[in-house]
């Protein structure tokens, strides 16, 4: 479909009668009619390619499974007893929605949100015909038995140890308020660190960025906040880079952290933090692209827009250039992956610790402009989609051997008990037509839809292999 471009000035092409066009004016149309067949050729054969791929993906009859459409039913059931306070604030005169029952630690429907531990999964239980299934919202244990502590976390593959190392924030302390109205949140203790060869059981491997105890003036002091670590290698420096979100108790200090490791595992020496930019900096994360260059996405102004600048060649700073992407559009949560050229991110709304929709946005260029292409929802229920089913987007992870393949990984808040927060990890997939036009440009997109499935259970494509 082809849309008016309001930053493009029409052309006209003036003749007078008997005579002849200038020659300038019939250049610049055979130029623009040469611009067109290009831009006509890169969505064909962007078109051909995803084709050849969707139609590889139709005989593979685990994909067929995991892009059914599975809905939920779920009812509202009538008031019972006292609401919780964190759930009678939400305008407590309408009606109740699914959001509500979310955030009500009282709610009847405690159990579809954050099923109790009778249910978890994980390798030592005998799961029979459910092993290697991924069951969103359920208790994810490690290969010791434990609820996995990885909150708002990355993987970074290892080619030296052929491992997948999963990094978070490591929450498993009480949950407090350090003031009336401050939000809910857990003393620091760390960056916890699981390796795993399979991305279904997790080996524990400690705490690899540990909090500082004693000194009130250091960033990682268990007072302040460490948030959505991100660990990725550089191949020059022989180094692991840790970059996070640091800040105060009060959400001020707004920056960015850094930390370096020679081993996965650690132990991270942590070295400081900065304002990126020179701009305040809260949810963010890291990408390392083909090419070796790795870019720091960091949602600021507020939040109210996101900045996106290279690093060093050393990732252990940011350069001068940075651009702002998504201005006024109030996202945060980035998750940035790559297919096929295109660079795709995954956002949230600014909601707190309360779900909100996700958006998906396309790009030629990392550094924009950035094209926002809607909902990547698919499946659940109309309240699943625009919640982003119950949970918040903190990284991508593909599927080596399945392009277009992709794990979504999200985290489900539980601001009652941040320790007892929950994984959504789902399929996402690339292919198909995009559901807007873009905005800056032509008015048809080059790239392919996102869409994440949500499945209760699904598992990764037999014959996947962790090894790339």
């Amino acid at each position: 479909m082809r849309m008016r471009n309001k930053y493009r000035k029409p052309t006209t092409l003036r003749c007078n009668a008997g005579s002849r066009c200038s020659m300038s004016a019939v250049v610049w149309s055979l130029v623009g009619c040469l611009l067109i067949l290009h831009l006509y050729s890169i969505v064909h054969h962007k078109d051909g390619v995803g084709e050849e791929f969707q139609m590889r993906m139709s005989h593979h009859p685990q994909f067929h499974e995991l892009q059914k459409v599975e809905e939920v039913n779920i009812q509202i059931p009538p008031p019972r007893g006292k609401r919780s306070p964190r759930a009678g604030k939400r305008r407590p005169r309408r009606t109740t929605t699914l959001i509500d029952e979310f955030l009500d630690e009282n709610s009847q429907l405690r159990h579809i949100f954050f099923p109790d531990k009778k249910t978890s999964i994980g390798p030592l239980k005998d799961q029979g015909n459910d092993s290697y299934y991924y069951q969103p919202g359920r208790i994810w244990l490690d290969t010791e038995g434990n609820p996995i502590q990885a909150h708002g976390g990355g993987i970074l593959y290892d080619e030296k140890t052929r491992t997948h190392y999963w990094y978070g924030e490591y929450k498993d302390g009480p949950t407090y308020h350090a003031h009336k109205k401050g939000a809910a949140r857990v003393d620091i203790i760390g960056v916890g660190c699981y390796s795993s060869m399979d991305l279904w059981a997790w080996k524990d491997e400690g705490i690899v960025l540990a909090a500082e105890e004693n000194d009130e003036t250091h960033d990682l002091h268990k007072s302040n906040v460490l948030e959505r670590p991100k660990v990725i290698y550089n191949e020059k420096t022989r180094k692991y880079v840790m970059w996070m979100h640091i800040d105060d108790t009060n959400y001020t200090k707004a920056s960015v952290g850094t930390a370096i490791s020679d081993y996965p595992t650690g132990p991270f020496e942590y070295l400081h933090s900065q304002r990126p930019h020179g701009f305040d900096s809260r949810d963010m994360t890291i990408f390392k692209d083909d090419d070796g260059v790795a870019y720091l996405i960091y949602s600021s102004e507020d939040n109210s827009e996101l900045h996106i600048g290279p690093l060093t060649e050393d990732y252990l700073n940011v350069t001068s250039n940075a651009r702002r992407i998504l201005v006024g559009q109030h996202r945060e949560a980035p998750a940035l992956f790559k297919y096929q050229g295109t660079y795709y991110m995954i956002t949230s709304g600014c909601t707190g610790w309360a779900p909100n929709e996700a958006l998906a946005h396309a790009a030629e260029s990392i550094m924009g402009p950035w094209e926002t292409m809607g909902n990547p929802c698919i499946g659940g229920n109309k309240m699943f989609r625009l919640a982003n089913f119950f949970a918040q987007s903190t990284f991508v992870l593909p599927l080596p051997g399945f392009p277009g393949s992709f794990i979504f990984m999200a985290d489900r808040w539980n601001p009652a008990d941040l320790r007892d927060s929950r994984y959504v990890w789902l399929p996402l997939i690339v292919g198909g037509p995009a559901d807007q036009p873009l905005e800056y440009n032509f008015g048809f997109p080059v790239w392919s839809r996102v869409s994440i499935y949500w499945h209760r259970k699904w598992r990764l494509p037999q014959g996947w292999s962790g090894l790339k």
